[in-house]
């Protein structure tokens, strides 16, 4: 039995090649969803509009424009969390590769959650879903959670292996995606570089940008002009980061 569950988290685990080509198909995964308006054309927030509109008597138009709001905040909240930890990482970290495993993170946000990176990442699709179809927002939402579920599993399988004793009391100290309301263990003293954390992460504000635009102005051209500078700015910036930083040896988990 237990051969077997090891077995079954053995073949969830992300490949070598999903690792490597991770941001582009981050990036794939946003594609993917958009592209399902050819098979549901309901936007998934004016669908809700106009339900919740019906059932509580409030204008749906205004109640899309709303939610449309409170989306491009929890994008800024997104983009804000994975700024700050990328404060604490070497771009050449965020977006290496291979796992880096010279040494533990321990500060910032790492010490609410393992992962706040593929946690911020669950934002943004639920953030981004407000631009979706119905099916668009569900399968987003599901495929980004399985695609972090197995980068987890495999990082978490090569840290164990090479920082041993302390990576465990890490995992059991800390929440693997949903962050503890606390700091759950002790700081190790990194100091966070922000100015850093921004330029790794600037294609994520460009995010929270094109939904806030759509939320003031309603011009779906301007909001994929900005969703589409976006992701090639993420895919341009991984690649050259990869490129300067190929055989450099630095930090973490994500």
């Amino acid at each position: 039995m237990l051969a077997r569950i090891a077995n079954r988290a053995i073949s969830m685990r992300a490949t070598n090649w999903e690792f490597k080509n991770r941001a582009m198909l981050f990036g794939l995964v946003f594609g993917l969803a958009f592209c399902l308006y050819f098979v549901d054309s309901q936007n998934s927030v004016a669908a809700l509009a106009n339900w919740l509109g019906a059932k509580l008597g409030i204008d749906s138009n205004l109640l899309a424009r709303v939610m449309f709001a409170l989306a491009a905040g929890l994008l800024v909240v997104a983009a804000l969390l994975r700024t700050w930890a990328s404060s604490y990482l070497h771009a050449g970290v965020v977006y290496a590769a291979e796992v880096k495993t010279a040494s533990l993170v321990a500060d910032g946000p790492y010490r609410r959650v393992r992962n706040p990176l593929y946690f911020a990442n669950v934002l943004l699709v639920i953030g981004m879903g407000a631009m979706m179809s119905r099916t668009g927002f569900f399968v987003g939402i599901v495929a980004m959670l399985v695609f972090c579920l197995r980068l987890i599993l495999r990082e978490e399988a090569e840290l164990q292996a090479s920082q041993g004793e302390q990576y465990k009391g890490y995992l059991k100290a800390v929440p693997r995606l949903w962050p503890a309301l606390r700091p759950s263990t002790a700081s190790a003293g990194r100091k966070a570089r922000w100015i850093d954390g921004f330029k790794a992460e600037f294609w994520c504000w460009g995010f929270a940008a094109g939904v806030a635009a759509f939320a003031i102005t309603l011009n779906s051209t301007a909001f994929l002009a900005i969703l589409t500078a976006s992701i090639a700015l993420l895919w341009v910036s991984t690649w050259l980061i990869e490129k300067q930083t190929r055989g450099t040896r630095p930090v973490i988990n994500e």
